[in-house]
């Protein structure tokens, strides 16, 4: 027994691990866009400027048109609060559109966590990485992942939904049936020995059509901006 659990244990570090590198390289890759823009800015601003001198009002029309599609590409989309929830929730939304699902996300962090950016990362990016997976299954046009994070007194609450094809899913215990792979049963070890160590709570529900995560996670009430 002792030899199994160690051998799940390794499991999963090392699938964490791998987690991690996926999180912060989409992360990466987010900035790096925003940086390039920046860079380009000065670029831009020459090229209208030019159009101006010209008098091309039309040309000037047409290049606004295009810089105001491609910033679209490279904005954050979500100001919690916090900045390791902002670059994960916004990197996973961006691949999360680019495999056409639909995010609706009403996020909030008015004060200071206690939870490490490590833990915040892999509940975060396991949740959206499984609401993903799930979305998939769905016709485009179907695909929808609802995200909600707010403080509840002095605990953060986080509540991920995706639509699901079929009936609601069999319970195994504190978790339900799944045919995905061993990558996301130990996502969702991951998530629940987080939760249990930070002496939180987690629920999952699953309905005709839709699967909920919730999870509460006690926090320090100390308020990021000064009053």
């Amino acid at each position: 027994m002792k030899f199994i659990l160690k051998r799940i244990d390794r499991q999963v570090a090392s699938y964490q691990r791998e987690l991690l590198e996926t999180h912060y390289q989409e992360v990466d890759n987010m900035y790096k866009k925003m940086r390039g823009w920046r860079h380009d800015y000065r670029n831009h601003i020459q090229t209208l400027k030019a159009y101006a001198a010209a008098g091309d009002l039309e040309a000037i029309g047409r290049y606004l048109d295009l810089l105001d599609e491609d910033l679209t590409k490279v904005d954050t989309v979500i100001k919690t609060g916090n900045p390791m929830a902002d670059a994960i929730l916004n990197s996973k939304i961006s691949l999360a559109n680019a495999k056409q699902i639909k995010v609706v996300a009403d996020a909030h962090i008015p004060v200071k966590l206690k939870i490490s950016e490590i833990d915040l990362c892999c509940i975060i990016g396991n949740l959206f990485d499984n609401a993903i997976e799930a979305s998939l299954q769905l016709p485009e046009g179907q695909r929808v992942i609802r995200v909600y994070m707010d403080m509840k007194n002095t605990q953060l609450y986080l509540s991920f939904t995706n639509f699901t094809a079929g009936k609601k899913l069999a319970r195994e215990g504190k978790r339900f049936h799944t045919t995905k792979g061993e990558g996301h049963g130990l996502g969702l070890r991951r998530i629940d020995a987080i939760v249990e160590r930070l002496g939180g709570y987690v629920s999952r529900n699953s309905e005709d059509g839709a699967f909920t995560t919730e999870i509460l996670l006690p926090q320090e009430a100390i308020c990021n901006s000064s009053p």
